[in-house]
């Protein structure tokens, strides 16, 4: 177990004069744009956020009081995020791209009655039974006065710190989204971790390119990097027109990309280098040799991973640019995908399964390391000061472990440098022919190679095998290269696929992970699965 000293905790926050001091010290400064004409300066920050906090108090909004946002990457996502924080809320931020039904769900988890979004929403969403606030009307609000001297000017109170400050949802891939709370002080803190962990200062003129849903990982990076002066240049997805003229021009000098955001920016630009970036921020899923070895490639040794979970904010873990190219070069690679050193405050455990039938199962629950070293393998345990108090569902709190512990459902274990190594997730797991395999490991094998750049790891139901393991690739490349099969070769028989199937593209939730539930159900919509010793899948 590794662990740290906790920092102090605080009464009370006021993040309104915070946001003012930005605004005083960096005033006219760009704080963020969309990589073409519209622009946010840090003034303008300051008083369109102080604008929606106020437009909140006069309907009554109160402190710890759940406000819902419901936007895309816009330059106005910010603002309002930036608002609801400054007027005490229990900000909820939910994907634009939600159905009426998910957003129904979410708000009886977190019992909002307040949703931020745009003009042509707010009719559909008012026949729902919910308060909007339209962007707008807001904008209008603002253009009524001088807003750069008469927003922002006034403090608003300090924010109780034990008070409700932000509601995130788990994706859902093991039932229905859960709620996860944050109070005011751990959003403090994980804000302020998350600076102190960076591998730099960014300095003025530094752009920092963010192109996944900022409802999550975006928002934390943005929170970041406003207290240093710098920008960041907010997109819808990866649009490569946007982004190639920046990285020629060598403006961009940070990027925010998950794996698969990562695939799409090295797969639009093929061929090409880019030795202006200075960092690529990654996370949320393992990134496999291959992709790394495309990013070398066309970037250089600047890939900063790091492991975050919805229930708790990064920092966990963190491997710096060094430390990732050093691991990269490891022959061979050890089992798991390294995700780097727990961060300071931080505290993690491994748990053993409980659920292991036989012998060759506890074999596979000792990873062998460097120089013969093994290690314990099973569920990762964590706590730390930046993470959520506990989770709600419609029924009401669901605390963490004893302890304050949480479960995180992820596999792993520490290797011979005390690195953590995540080899999967419990509810991932096959089982097939009496064997336990976790597909993430198969994928670190595939994903990235020169022949398949996406590739989901899953397993259809079998009477004979227990599950029968398939491999569903994103693209018209079908079947094992000579390449495959020399990967493959790594495994175990009982590892390898034993179908192999393509689709034009793969389905994958809010955060652009691939979902394999959903995977599996777009095979057998398509499919009919023949059982059997010899499994098969035919076209409907």
């Amino acid at each position: 177990m590794i662990s740290s000293v906790l920092p102090p905790t605080l009464s009370h926050i006021n993040w309104s004069e915070s946001l003012h001091q930005l605004a005083q010290k960096f005033g006219s400064r760009p704080f963020a744009s969309n990589g073409a004409e519209d622009s946010l300066s840090y003034a303008e920050l300051n008083a369109y956020a102080h604008a929606v906090a106020k437009a909140l108090i006069q309907k009554g909004v109160q402190s710890a009081e759940p406000v819902a946002s419901l936007l895309d990457n816009q330059l106005a996502s910010i603002w309002v995020t930036y608002g609801i924080k400054l007027n005490g809320a229990a900000e909820v931020p939910l994907n634009f791209n939600s159905t009426k039904d998910e957003v129904l769900w979410c708000a009886d988890v977190a019992k909002f009655k307040w949703i931020i979004t745009y003009e042509k929403k707010a009719a559909e969403l008012s026949a729902l039974g919910f308060h909007v606030l339209s962007i707008e009307s807001l904008v209008a609000l603002i253009q009524q006065s001088n807003p750069l001297e008469d927003f922002g000017q006034e403090i608003l109170p300090s924010v109780s710190s034990s008070d409700w400050g932000r509601i995130l949802f788990t994706s859902g891939t093991t039932g229905k989204p859960k709620g996860v709370v944050y109070t005011h002080q751990r959003r403090w803190i994980a804000e302020q971790m998350l600076k102190a962990s960076m591998p730099f200062i960014p300095q003025k003129g530094s752009k920092l390119l963010l192109m996944t849903p900022f409802v999550h990982g975006a928002s934390l990076m943005t929170f970041a990097w406003a207290d240093f002066g710098a920008e960041v240049v907010l997109l819808n997805g990866v649009d490569l027109p946007k982004i190639t003229p920046l990285l020629e021009s060598e403006q961009l000098q940070y990027i925010f990309a998950p794996p698969t955001v990562l695939g799409k920016l090295i797969q639009g630009h093929e061929g090409r280098s880019f030795r202006g970036v200075k960092c690529i921020f990654t996370g949320t899923q393992p990134l496999s040799k291959g992709l790394y070895d495309k990013a070398l490639q066309m970037f250089g040794p600047v890939v900063r991973v790091t492991y975050g979970k919805s229930e708790c904010i990064n920092p966990i873990t963190v491997l710096s640019p060094e430390q990732t190219h050093e691991f990269y070069q490891t022959t061979p690679l050890p089992a798991g995908a390294c995700v780097g050193w727990p961060q300071a405050g931080v505290e993690m455990k491994i748990v053993a399964q409980d659920d292991v039938e036989n012998e060759q199962e506890e074999e596979e629950l000792v990873a062998e390391s460097s120089g013969g070293f093994k290690a314990l393998q099973g569920e990762i345990y964590l706590r730390a000061p930046q993470m959520s108090v506990f989770l709600i569902n419609p029924e009401g709190r669901i605390e963490h472990e004893e302890g304050g512990w949480h479960s995180t459902g992820d596999l792993g274990y520490f290797d011979h440098k005390g690195r953590l190594m995540l080899t999967g997730r419990i509810a991932d797991v096959i089982k097939t022919g009496g064997y336990r395999v976790n597909p993430d490991e198969i994928e670190l094998l595939l994903v990235g190679s020169t022949a398949w750049d996406y590739v989901c790891i899953t397993s259809l139901p079998s009477e004979y095998w227990g599950e029968v393991i398939i491999a569903v690739v994103e693209g018209p490349k079908e079947g094992y290269s000579e390449e495959m099969q020399q990967r493959l070769k790594a495994l175990s028989k009982y590892k390898q696929p034993r179908i192999t199937v393509s689709f034009k593209a793969l389905p994958r939730n809010p955060q652009g992970k691939i979902s394999r539930k959903k995977v599996r159900e777009l095979v057998l919509s398509q499919y009919q699965f023949m059982d059997g010793p010899y499994p098969k899948l035919e076209p409907i």
